[in-house]
């Protein structure tokens, strides 16, 4: 078996698999670009442990560890997307830019870090800077 047949068709699935990550916006899609571009390093794998005749078939025993790393990446992702989807209703990756709730606004401080405003709520946080690694933050009553 020649080496350059897998190898071409392994270049153009991991190709594939990263226009997909870059140029996809639905979270699903961007997993499934991530299994391409891993299917396609198992591919790379097994062909170069056929090609070289190793003994020991190690290609072939990192192809089996590369498989069930995939599937315990997909299972996390899937049950991360699974808890956006509930919290935000939408699984677009230009609206999931922040971590914050989506209530909460972002302010930055004079000295430059940037600190998080709670919604409206009975009892507002305040932070004040007291050096540049401590923040202390303390609760007042609303009025």
């Amino acid at each position: 078996m020649h080496i350059v047949y897998p190898a071409v068709v392994s270049a153009l699935l991991f190709s594939i698999g990263v226009y997909g990550v870059l140029a996809r916006r639905n979270t699903v899609l961007v997993l499934m670009s991530v299994e391409l571009m891993l299917n396609a390093v198992n591919l790379n794998l097994v062909a170069f442990d056929v090609w070289l005749r190793d003994r020991l078939h190690g290609g072939q025993v990192l192809t089996l560890f590369v498989i069930v790393i995939a599937a315990a990446e997909l299972g996390v992702g899937l049950a991360i997307v699974l808890a956006l989807y509930r919290n935000r209703r939408t699984v677009e990756l230009d609206t999931l830019r922040e971590l914050a709730d989506p209530g909460m606004e972002s302010t930055a401080s004079p000295s430059g870090s940037t600190a998080t405003s709670a919604p409206a709520s009975p009892a507002t946080a305040t932070a004040t800077a007291t050096d540049a690694n401590q923040v202390q933050v303390s609760r007042e009553a609303a009025p």
